[in-house]
């Protein structure tokens, strides 16, 4: 089936949806990622740390306010590359650990397989973080033709070491299948930011008039692991991007400069995209994949919350979108998206019919957001699941005493109970037992440091009804005031632990680390 007629098939598919507008060819897509990224740590949004490039993709773009994420890290990339809620797919339990054999299942078709059996060159740079004990389970196994980076969630900036091991590699397919992984031990001393930067720079020149490349769509997506800890950069960077920054940590002005650093590279991506004249035809997409930390070094202000929450400023993450190709553009969206939307949206600018492949693709849970960018309409979409955890659902958790202050490895927060949290329209329910996280209390600007309540603590039996519309810090409990809605959105929480799945008991094994290297340790999938 060619493109155009793929096109109008979706046109007529979706048209009761309100989806009219389509482009006349594959676009391009270059999806950029931060990591623990703070929600207010941007430029357009008054931060006083340096981020013109994301600044000017928001200016020209489109800025979506309401774009949830998931809490932490694994959570968000297995939502992303699946289109599916973690009830769907086993992530709903949180990170995985370095030497846990789980990750995201292979009979998931992953964003870059769809991407990739419509023609397009596929690449991931940076972050990986959705498992690595087998090979199969590794990016060039799960759909990207190329993968520089590392598996694991985070690694020395310059060592490129977690736990004292290397995980810093090339990897491709060979002829027959197999995964060749190259170690990058030449990289040895250098930024990772930068490195990232760097090749995704060197990727895009092979689609420019003179590339190997030329003419073929193409998807990158670039997951950078910055501003993550450590907290790590260059002296001399330290002094150009945040010595304005006199009121500041050096914890601070350090993290501040790794997003600066990250902010320049997204500049030189931007600029490959011009000068290879492949900007007219790309749509650059830039979110984090969670709240920043708190603790006096990322700032989620005005949200309550971060990095590991399931308020506001743990799970809705900046979240900037750009493209020539847009009708409307320079405003801010406030209409409620997921991470998930984005597999159904690229999928329909692909012009793939799930249907017509061998593997199937189950449901997803995202809403195709295309014309909501770009005509400021509502894709459908008026409620987003936030966690559901129940911890029946979990191998061997009849023998763990319910103790909110025992913490579980297979928790996002740290919780053993039960807990329900959803949003819908401007109502959001905290239901169960949950991890409580105060605020960010003011704006770090050169005015003042950035002061936070970091303190938290952990809270049984909770029903908690906030009014997003009026009370975005979510202060104010007004379910006593709205039993109704309340019951409303309880009654929903059957219908998601219908598709949850089930928890197995995990293998774990130091087999991963072998001789001073992270590599896959089994052959197949347990």
């Amino acid at each position: 089936m060619m493109w155009q007629d793929a096109c109008a098939l979706f046109l007529t598919l979706l048209a009761f949806h309100g989806v009219w507008s389509c482009p006349g060819s594959k676009p391009n897509v270059v999806f950029i990622m931060s990591d623990d990224h703070g929600y207010a740590d941007v430029g357009f949004r008054g931060s006083d740390i340096r981020t013109p490039n994301i600044d000017a993709l928001a200016q020209d773009g489109v800025v979506l306010e309401n774009h949830y994420v998931q809490p932490v890290c694994s959570v968000t990339r297995a939502a992303l590359l699946s289109g599916r809620y973690g009830t769907r797919t086993q992530f709903w339990q949180g990170n995985i650990l370095p030497s846990q054999q789980w990750g995201l299942r292979l009979n998931e078709t992953t964003m870059a397989e769809m991407l990739q059996r419509n023609g397009y060159a596929t690449y991931l740079v940076g972050k990986w973080h959705v498992g690595m004990y087998t090979y199969a389970h590794t990016p060039v196994a799960r759909g990207f033709d190329y993968f520089y980076g590392m598996y694991l969630g985070s690694q020395d900036y310059y060592k490129h070491i977690n736990r004292r091991n290397l995980d810093l590699r090339e990897n491709t397919l060979t002829e027959s299948g197999d995964v060749n992984d190259i170690l990058r031990n030449e990289d040895d001393g250098l930024y990772n930011t930068e490195l990232f930067s760097n090749k995704s720079v060197e990727l895009l020149s092979e689609h420019g008039p003179d590339g190997s490349k030329a003419g073929k769509p193409f998807f990158l997506l670039l997951s950078y692991s910055a501003p993550h800890t450590p907290y790590q950069a260059d002296a001399d960077k330290i002094d150009q991007y945040s010595s304005h920054m006199i009121h500041s940590s050096l914890k601070r002005k350090t993290y501040s400069t790794m997003i600066s650093v990250m902010d320049e590279g997204i500049g030189s991506v931007v600029d490959a995209l011009d000068q290879h004249g492949l900007r007219k035809n790309t749509i650059v997409v830039f979110i984090s994949d969670n709240g920043g930390v708190m603790a006096n070094v990322a700032s989620n202000y005005p949200l309550r919350g971060g990095k590991a929450s399931f308020f506001e400023g743990g799970v809705r993450s900046i979240a900037v979108v750009n493209s020539p190709l847009f009708w409307l553009k320079g405003y801010t969206n406030k209409h409620l998206h997921h991470v998930t939307d984005w597999y159904p949206t690229f999928q329909y600018l692909a012009g793939d019919d799930p249907t017509q492949h061998d593997k199937t693709q189950f449901p997803v849970d995202g809403y195709n957001i295309w014309d909501s960018i770009n005509r400021n309409v509502s894709s459908g979409r008026d409620e987003v699941l936030i966690s559901l955890r129940e911890e029946d659902f979990i191998h061997g958790a009849n023998k763990r005493p319910k103790n909110p202050r025992i913490k579980s490895v297979t928790s996002i927060d740290g919780m053993v109970n039960d807990h329900f949290i959803i949003r819908w329209k401007q109502w959001k329910l905290h239901y169960g037992d949950i991890l409580v996280m105060n605020y960010t209390l003011t704006f770090p600007l050169t005015k003042g440091a950035i002061t936070a309540v970091s303190t938290s603590f952990f809270a049984l039996n909770q029903t908690r009804l906030y009014n997003l519309d009026n009370d975005p810090r979510e202060m104010n409990n007004v379910q006593e005031d709205n039993t109704d809605i309340v019951q409303m959105l309880l009654a929903k929480r059957q219908g998601y632990k219908n598709n949850l799945l089930w928890i197995p008991k995990w293998g774990k094994s130091n087999d991963g680390k072998s001789n001073g290297v992270w590599v896959p340790w089994l052959q197949e999938e347990v």
